[in-house]
């Protein structure tokens, strides 16, 4: 009755043409970007880069940044970034002065970031994931650029990157959901809880540190269907189309729902769901994260 898709973009865009031919939710770990009329049974559990790209262009607006140059992957991620921190920055007047791609498997970015130090604008977006985020912040910072001007996106958001990135990264920004550092949020922050349950859980059965914003996501997957479930059952039966077009039916009329990675309030126009006020910025100092105050 559920399809739970896969975190790799490739693979959840496909997946998400088997929902709605099957007419089957698929609750997806990837924030694909799907051309209209495509995403009809899909609903996402990572944040859209629209949404996670509001804490790095306020902060941006108030530190006074007013050029940017965008050094991402040359794929779907990157180009959503690149469209999503577009129109947030124009419309906060921030002008990107370079724009530089490399492919997920490339070892060097030589020469893109020469040419992003070389138009010497007032911040930089990387747009990776993972470990492989280091690679192009390293780049970045041995040919010179401040690493204190250095933002990362959600992709990034993981130990991996302040493991490989060493003193490269310290300084650096990234923007976040808030399960990553649920302990550090004020109480007033609705996901706090879910949040510290979340880690706690997740780091009974796989150790200290290992809790991931990739983890939360699931997680996130089995407290949408906590609160959509039972609304469902009231019009179907498991196993039936009824039951599943009422499970799409109450994700889509189920309202604000906290999470441990923000708020959903999923709509038959928004699968993606995820509130403004999600998004998380965090610095790295000393080997690990801060949250930066609003």
């Amino acid at each position: 009755d559920v399809i739970l898709g896969s975190a790799a973009t490739p693979i959840a865009a496909a997946m998400s043409d088997i929902a709605a031919e099957g007419q089957t939710v698929q609750l997806m770990m990837s924030p694909v970007n799907l051309p209209p009329g495509k995403g009809e049974w899909s609903f996402r559990l990572p944040q859209s880069t629209a949404v996670m790209a509001i804490p790095i262009v306020e902060h941006w607006k108030k530190t006074g940044v007013k050029t940017y140059g965008f050094l991402g992957y040359a794929d779907a991620y990157g180009e959503a970034w690149l469209a999503d921190i577009g129109a947030a920055a124009e419309k906060a007047g921030i002008k990107r002065v370079a724009t530089e791609r490399f492919a997920r498997t490339d070892t060097s970015v030589t020469g893109q970031a020469l040419k992003i130090v070389s138009a010497n604008p007032d911040a930089v977006l990387v747009v990776a994931s993972g470990s492989g985020a280091a690679m192009p912040h390293k780049g970045l910072v041995e040919r010179g650029y401040p690493k204190n001007k250095i933002y990362q996106t959600h992709g990034a958001a993981s130990l991996d990157l302040i493991r490989v990135g060493g003193k490269d990264v310290e300084g650096s920004f990234v923007s976040s959901g808030p399960a990553l550092v649920a302990d550090m949020l004020p109480d007033s922050n609705p996901s706090k809880p879910l949040g510290m349950r979340y880690i706690a859980e997740y780091e009974k059965v796989h150790g200290k540190n290992s809790a991931n914003q990739f983890a939360a996501h699931s997680f996130d997957a089995y407290l949408v269907l906590e609160k959509a479930v039972p609304i469902a059952l009231k019009k179907g039966k498991p196993g039936t189309k009824e039951f599943r077009a009422a499970l799409k039916e109450a994700l889509e009329t189920m309202g604000r729902t906290p999470v441990s990675q923000g708020v959903l309030n999923y709509t038959p126009a928004d699968h993606f769901g995820f509130t403004p006020e999600t998004g998380v910025l965090l610095t790295i100092q000393n080997g690990d994260w801060k949250v930066v105050p609003n």
